[in-house]
């Protein structure tokens, strides 16, 4: 790799000082280094402007949290540009690099070409108010209906690939892929899924029935919800939010695009979720 961009959460500490010395260490090693300078969220409702990274980009670099990596993913969805983070949040299950002393070690390994491409699955949302199409986004995490204003019940039926499943009393719904199975999915009680799986799981929160589970489907499946009482909204990666109404109906799919996230160690699945856990 040759050609670097990077994406910073300015807001988090020791952020901008993360990637002046990304930057510096690149450019020395003969590469090209380029930094998003503004934030495109006022004027197009994304955090990066697609246009504005170059065609010859061979590597995203994200510094901040999973959210900035995240909001990355989406932001450059289609692009099928690689992409690694260097955490300046919390936990980061999804960022490669916590230590400031691993940065340089994660350089030469991006300028060597020594990583792992791997493939995550994201989200296709639809939301239809009487048969027309009102909005449509993708997530990497999750896809979640939600209260809209004050916390008050909502009552929602489920139905998967056109047969009825369930009606659930609850505070919203959580639709995840394997990836987002450690975010909020894990929060409300959801199971965690190996992030190369290609499966969806369904996760009610707070329900108001005892026997009210998370069920994991087939990524191919379309589930479909429709809104029969309660103010009601759909967040897509905890960021974009649309409100919906009475007999509004949200369908989930497996989207045709693909996250592509650069893995550096040959850390597996499972020792990593054990540090993490373990807040290593």
């Amino acid at each position: 790799m040759k050609n670097f961009y990077i994406i910073a959460n300015t807001q988090k500490e020791d952020a901008r000082r993360t990637v002046e010395a990304v930057e510096s260490y690149l450019r020395s090693h003969g590469a090209s280094c380029r930094i998003q300078r503004e934030n495109w969220k006022a004027q197009s409702g994304r955090y990066t402007d697609s246009r504005q990274v170059p065609k010859e980009t061979d590597c995203i670099i994200t510094v901040g949290g999973d959210g900035t990596l995240i909001q990355a993913a989406r932001d450059l969805a289609g692009r099928e540009i690689p992409l690694i983070g260097i955490n300046r949040g919390h936990l980061g299950y999804l960022t490669q690099v916590s230590r400031r002393e691993d940065i340089r070690e994660m350089a030469d390994a991006l300028l060597a070409d020594q990583y792992q491409i791997e493939e995550r699955m994201m989200l296709d949302g639809r939301i239809f108010r009487e048969g027309r199409e009102l909005a449509r986004d993708i997530a990497l995490n999750e896809i979640v209906l939600t209260h809209r204003d004050a916390i008050r019940v909502l009552r929602f039926g489920v139905y998967v690939n056109g047969e009825f499943l369930n009606e659930y009393t609850a505070d919203g719904l959580i639709a995840a892929t394997p990836t987002g199975s450690t975010a909020y999915n894990l929060s409300a009680g959801g199971p965690i899924l190996a992030p190369y799986a290609n499966i969806t799981v369904l996760t009610p929160i707070c329900s108001h029935a005892l026997n009210a589970r998370s069920i994991v489907l087939p990524a191919d499946d379309e589930v479909c919800i429709e809104v029969r009482e309660g103010s009601q909204a759909v967040v897509f990666d905890g960021d974009k939010t649309v409100n919906l109404e009475k007999g509004d109906q949200l369908t989930v799919t497996r989207s045709s695009e693909k996250t592509r996230l650069i893995r550096l160690r040959q850390v597996s699945f499972l020792e990593n979720l054990s540090n993490k856990l373990a807040g290593v």
